[in-house]
Order: C-alpha cells, then structure tokens, then sequence
C-alpha cells in the first residue's frame, strides 16, 4: 500500500508540469539544446517547432498540420 502512494504522489508531480514556451502540460517532455538558450522542458509540438526553426533542411517533421 506504502508503494501505491508513492507512485501517485510521482504521477500527481509529472502532471503539473508545463512546457516553457505554450504552457501547456506535457506528455512527453524533452530537453531543450543548449544553442536555444531555453531554460526548462519543452512539449513535443513546441520542440519539434524548435527543431524546424534552428535546423532547416531536408528533415521530415511530424504532426506539422497540429501547428
């Protein structure tokens, strides 16, 4: 019972946190690099814009149509 409160307490913690840039709350997180000068985590749309914008070229990104 002790490790069931403890895995909600670590779930409850991962749901408040937000991206830096939208705001809103991540899924899936993901570190921005350090050329961004982004402090913090990214959303995956955020860091897949992010991506786009300082790496142009012959690079498929996914879910462009969700922008």
């Amino acid at each position: 019972m002790f490790f069931i409160l403890i895995k909600k307490s670590k779930n409850a913690l991962r749901t408040k946190e937000k991206c830096v840039i939208c705001n809103e709350k991540i899924e899936f997180h993901f570190k921005a690099m350090e050329e961004w000068g982004i402090e913090g985590t990214l959303c995956g749309k955020c860091y897949s814009k992010k991506i786009d914008e300082h790496y142009p070229g012959e690079h498929t990104r996914v879910n462009k149509h969700l922008d």
